[in-house]
């Protein structure tokens, strides 16, 4: 029974230590995630008992295999739903606002949203543009309506960057700033952001990390021109999202494979190709010269 004691003691102190050898930032933006999971888990398990129908097949549902469309949407709609509120919750203890993430309430930040917007959507068709003349891309004619995919998927394309860019642009980066420089503030943020993607889909997902952590870094470019706000990098990051998901969902455009998957991207996915990396790069480029002007 004391040695039982000894280790429980043994294993809190050690823990306490290591809490207490994290940067302050760094500890908060942990004690956010945590808080984050283990509010949205509990609602997770009742959405897929009500997607299984049978609790008997709640033990075949596992949120770290790959899961479709229809499973995916509630289970983003309700984590995205309850991250203002923990957010919320963690800037009344720490006394925090959401303007010190870049959120700022008057019409810079719809003008702001709307340049990103329109820098994304022209850099993207740009991207397909050219790979289309190169025989790289191949377009179809939908067999749905366009504007029933297009629409909705807008609507949630705008509302998921929105909650994206408050939390990791805006919350993780403006902590991480506490005890790191911005350089180092901005790779570990891309880092989280690009990671915990792979919630949702590991195969498809891991040849993106590189990808998905450039367009991070990227993301903090964007808030840096726009003097802090978070406008500039929710309308790219919306466009971004509603332009290939309205490619995947309509499967408006097919891959020839004239060209091997690592130039226009792994399973399809641009972030995972050499042409989607300099995408990103190319948007980067815009950005800083907007930063210059």
């Amino acid at each position: 029974m004391m040695d039982v004691r000894l280790r429980l003691n043994l294993a809190d102190f050690f823990l306490l230590e290591f809490l207490n050898a994290l940067p302050s930032s760094l500890l908060q933006v942990t004690i956010f995630f945590v808080t984050w999971a283990c509010l949205w888990l509990p609602i997770a398990v009742a959405i897929a008992i009500i997607l299984q129908k049978d609790k008997a097949t709640l033990a075949s549902w596992q949120l770290l295999k790959p899961i479709t469309a229809e499973q995916k949407l509630p289970l983003l709609a309700s984590l995205y739903l309850i991250a203002p509120m923990v957010l919320w919750g963690v800037n009344w203890v720490i006394g925090d606002s959401f303007f010190s993430y870049g959120v700022v309430w008057d019409w810079s930040i719809l003008q702001s949203n709307g340049v990103g917007f329109v820098i994304g959507a022209i850099g993207l068709a740009i991207l397909f543009g050219l790979q289309t003349l190169l025989g790289w891309v191949k377009w179809q004619i939908p067999e749905k309506k366009i504007i029933s995919v297009t629409l909705p998927i807008l609507l949630l394309a705008v509302w998921i960057s929105a909650t994206e860019e408050l939390i990791f642009r805006g919350f993780v980066l403006t902590q991480l700033q506490q005890n790191y420089s911005i350089y180092i503030a901005a790779a570990i943020c891309s880092l989280i952001f690009a990671v915990l993607h792979l919630v949702w889909e590991q195969k498809e997902t891991l040849p993106q990390l590189p990808g998905l952590w450039l367009l991070g870094m990227i993301l903090v470019l964007a808030r840096y021109v726009d003097k802090g706000n978070l406008g500039l990098a929710w309308g790219l990051h919306s466009a971004l999202v509603w332009v290939i998901a309205t490619l995947d969902t309509a499967e408006l455009i097919t891959y020839t494979g004239n060209v091997p998957q690592w130039v226009t991207g792994k399973y399809g996915k641009p972030l995972a190709g050499l042409m989607g990396i300099s995408f990103l790069l190319a948007i980067g480029a815009v950005l800083w010269w907007l930063g210059l002007q």
